[in-house]
């Protein structure tokens, strides 16, 4: 789609003259249908009107505009759903639409742009109808702080009739003046772009794939976008000042396309941060003012350098997505949920430099066999990991003594099907395990009894392991016939000095926090 790949910046190509033509028709009932394909540009749609709409339409134009009464094609009483009938009446209502569209070249009057659907899918006749509808609801929106949803194909819309240098106002209704649009995202807080997948409506305009610009809103705390291409936004950077909530799913294939500008954006802002490695410039500004954004159901594979800029993020949610590492995180010193389920992570060594102050961790949904990594999260309150390939009840003892978990989700694991699964995992928690709330149960009365009794039989079977243990066994043998033969005596038995050449046993922090 040439318009959809079409850059932003002056340079512009002529607009292409609108074409509509009748490609068909169909039998309803007991009336015919006429297909209308309309053509603007390389965007195509299909429009179906019966004769009685044609008339009614030329009946308002010839009130309104003067048209001439002749150019449409009479009535048929008798025959009317004939084919030779319906094939002549073809060509002349293509006659007549194109004679209309070379009539209003520039600005199709009201009541034909609405017939040819020019307000679904026409720059002209989206921006005309989104000016009608904030002139007539805009205040009351803003004032009840609801979420505005707009669709990429009308912001596509705005942007380019903003670049088109027309007044702004070109059918003559104050209605639809573009000041109307400009004024209300001006002091909009809360927006929703939402796109489709696959071509809208009953075009050929691919809505994923259209470059807009945000640049208009410039008093954002609240923006999800979905289904678009991030690559092709622009003017986000315009409401990084106030903006504290961000999400954008299906859109992005890494986290620069959306946390980082482009280079002709930065002009416009006062460096904020650090430069980034692999990026243009030398200087990106931060977002100073986002704590919770959402990066879910994208196709990213990692988790690179541009989390530095978002210092003061919160909540982050990267799930459903490729992600392999968790890397870079040690960045954000506000980080307290994170949820990295549905990715393909396969191990978490060394997380805990990662994420020191999680509070909240979603890794369900990934390829983990191996918990070893998580023993040291110790501000770690809910952590969710079902749908995993945990298999070893051994895994549990790492996240066991972590004195703040409360809440751990560990069903359609391998282990979750050991019998007795509840009552072995809780034992891992030791005293704790009255505090745990495992897969969204409550711990019981009963669990916790024989929780003790496994507990009880666990620290049997350490006793009986130390006192069979051969390896004690010899060693104290071996101690014992080294000692000296001591016979019977009254006096007390003679000890023998320490040699000084032998070393002593030394305890230090460091050989402590070693074993650990």
């Amino acid at each position: 789609m040439a318009a959809a790949a079409r850059s932003f910046g002056p340079e512009r190509e002529a607009e292409p003259a609108k074409e509509a033509r009748v490609v068909g028709s169909e039998l309803v009932d007991t009336y015919t249908v006429y297909i209308i394909q309309v053509t603007d540009g390389s965007h195509e749609w299909t429009v179906k009107h019966r004769y009685s709409d044609f008339h009614d339409l030329h009946e308002k134009l010839v009130a309104e505009r003067k048209i001439d009464k002749s150019l449409l094609p009479p009535k048929k009483i008798i025959g009317k759903n004939s084919r030779s009938l319906v094939e002549k009446r073809e060509k002349d209502l293509e006659v007549y639409l194109q004679a209309l569209l070379a009539t209003f070249p520039a600005v199709a009057p009201r009541v034909l742009a609405h017939f040819l659907h020019f307000h679904f899918y026409e720059i002209n006749g989206i921006t005309a109808a989104l000016a009608e509808e904030l002139f007539e609801k805009g205040e009351q929106l803003l004032g009840a702080g609801e979420v505005f949803a707009i669709r990429p194909l009308q912001l596509y819309a705005v942007t380019e009739q903003l670049q088109q240098g027309k007044p702004t106002c070109a059918s003559g209704d104050a209605k639809t003046d573009l000041g109307h649009i400009l004024d209300f995202t001006c002091r909009l807080k809360y927006l929703k772009v939402s796109g489709t997948e696959g071509p809208f409506g009953t075009s050929n305009i691919q809505e994923q794939l259209l470059p807009f610009d945000l640049s208009i809103f410039k008093s954002l705390h609240q923006v999800e976008i979905s289904h678009c291409d991030a690559q092709r936004i622009r003017g986000l950077v315009a409401s990084k000042p106030t903006l504290a909530t961000m999400s954008v799913r299906f859109s992005a294939t890494s986290m620069k396309e959306v946390l980082v500008p482009e280079a002709s954006e930065f002009d416009e802002w006062e460096p904020a941060g650090a430069a980034l490695e692999g990026t243009v410039t030398a200087v990106i500004p931060t977002w100073q003012a986002l704590t919770a954004l959402d990066l879910s159901h994208n196709s990213i594979s990692e988790i690179d350098e541009s989390v530095k800029l978002i210092p003061k993020i919160e909540f982050l949610d990267l799930s459903h997505n490729g992600v392999l590492v968790v890397d870079n995180l040690q960045h954000l010193y506000n980080l307290v949920h994170l949820d990295l389920s549905y990715n393909k992570l396969s191990f978490l060594e060394g997380v805990h430099t990662k994420l020191g102050n999680i509070k909240t961790l979603n890794l369900a949904g990934n390829l983990l066999g191996s918990l070893s990594g998580l023993h040291k999260l110790y501000s770690l309150v809910n952590l969710d990991l079902s749908d995993n390939r945990i298999e070893q009840m051994e895994e549990v003892r790492s996240i066991g003594s972590l004195p703040c978990l409360e809440h751990v989700a560990l069903l359609n694991n391998p282990l979750s099907i050991i019998p007795d699964y509840r009552t072995k995992v809780l034992a891992q928690f030791g005293e704790r395990a009255s505090e745990v709330c495992l897969d969204n149960t409550v711990t019981t009365e009963k669990e916790l009894d024989t929780v003790e009794v496994l507990k009880a039989i666990q620290k049997a079977k350490e006793v009986k392991s130390k006192l069979s243990n051969p390896e004690k066994k010899v060693s104290e043998d071996s101690r014992l016939s080294a000692a000296p033969c001591v016979r019977p005596s009254s006096s007390p038995p003679t000890v023998a000095p320490t040699s000084a050449s032998l070393p002593q046993p030394i305890l230090s922090n460091q050989g402590i926090l070693g074993d650990e």
